[in-house]
């Protein structure tokens, strides 16, 4: 399991966002998180990846208790579904957590439920059904595996094709965001990028999800980010719809240092 909060650690002022201008040969490097076999990508469509270390080289990688007689449920001291590895890994100060839950191993479907700290515990927010990558999950994540990395990762910028929603997240508008072509399903994937939230997977926190820095190297992988459903699998990414991407980009929020724990069922319990 790869964790961003392993990483070394990093100033505490944001670095602005740099300059990117992403050419047609340069997407085509990158791969596309939505891409699907044969297609072509006309936009900013970045390779799959995981945040923080996931090791070098192969094989590493106040809700209130409630009144009486309302029938309000205390908030959970635990996430529901993780285990203690899983929750070693989420940073003490988070208050934020989207946890994203494969059906299975080697499945790319999955659901993601937004939880908050409250004071008193961990509070359940909406749940969404959303898509992963097209072979499922792996704890050992590389380039064109087609698999999403299981971990625990900061979340910390956004961006998109479409005029920021009112993100809480710095949002980056950019036409870097455009893309094209058909999914692993023959869906189009026009669109997929007009909203995303960048995994802090091998990448770094503070700049826009299309700066091309990979401190783990480019055989890591990058560019894993929550995106818009286009109704298929993803190369790594997380992938919802429009709406819930919205609602995700007004709702997360910097001050409570979100983090996103993903991973099939089984990985997340232990």
């Amino acid at each position: 399991m790869a964790s961003s909060i392993d990483c070394p650690p990093r100033p505490r002022c944001r670095a602005p966002y740099r300059a990117v201008v992403l050419v047609p040969v340069l997407l085509a490097v990158l791969g596309g998180c939505a891409a699907g076999t044969g297609t072509t990508t006309t936009g900013g469509a970045p390779t799959a990846g995981a945040p923080g270390t996931a090791g070098t080289g192969p094989g590493t990688g106040n809700t209130a208790q409630g009144r009486a007689g309302t029938g309000t449920p205390a908030s959970p001291a635990r996430i529901p579904g993780l285990g203690p590895r899983t929750r070693a890994w989420i940073p003490a100060n988070a208050r934020q957590v989207v946890v994203v839950t494969g059906v299975g191993k080697d499945a790319n479907r999955s659901r993601v439920v937004l939880y908050r700290h409250t004071g008193a515990g961990w509070e359940r927010g909406p749940g969404w059904p959303a898509h992963n990558a097209l072979k499922g999950w792996t704890d050992d994540h590389w380039a064109g595996d087609l698999r999403s990395p299981v971990g625990v990762f900061t979340l910390t910028d956004a961006g998109g094709l479409l005029p920021d929603p009112g993100s809480r997240l710095p949002y980056d508008r950019s036409d870097g965001f455009a893309v094209g072509g058909t999914g692993f399903e023959g869906e189009p994937l026009e669109g997929s990028f007009d909203y995303v939230v960048a995994i802090d997977y091998n990448r770094e926190p503070g700049t826009s999800p299309l700066d091309l820095t990979r401190p783990l190297g480019a055989g890591r992988g990058g560019g894993i980010w929550l995106h818009v459903d286009h109704g298929g699998p993803t190369q790594g990414c997380v992938s919802l719809s429009e709406t819930h991407m919205k609602e995700l980009l007004r709702t997360l929020d910097p001050g409570r240092h979100p983090v996103i724990v993903m991973g099939d069922a089984a990985s997340l319990r232990e």
